[in-house]
């Protein structure tokens, strides 16, 4: 698996999610994952969380960082699920 599921991302402490094995530097960090936080990490994942184990190199542009967040919140949400049912 590459990573956790992403529903319910936002609002949930890093690390903690069931059924994936994350690094210690990921399970000890302390942190919920924020708008804010996930922009932190986009940008520079490895200075934002040193020594975790994720081979990405992050998103430059702060548009394309603020485009995918947008997309994410309204993909992963118990909000944006609700209203595809309707």
């Amino acid at each position: 698996m590459i990573g956790p599921a992403l529903f319910e991302f936002f609002g949930a402490k890093v690390g903690s999610r069931d059924g994936f094995g994350y690094s210690a530097v990921m399970r000890e960090a302390d942190f919920i994952w924020t708008p804010e936080a996930l922009n932190a990490w986009l940008a520079q994942p490895g200075r934002f969380l040193p020594g975790n184990q994720m081979t990405f190199a992050g998103v430059l542009r702060q548009d394309d960082r603020d485009d995918l967040i947008a997309y994410l919140l309204s993909v992963t949400t118990d909000e944006a699920n609700e209203s595809e049912k309707l």
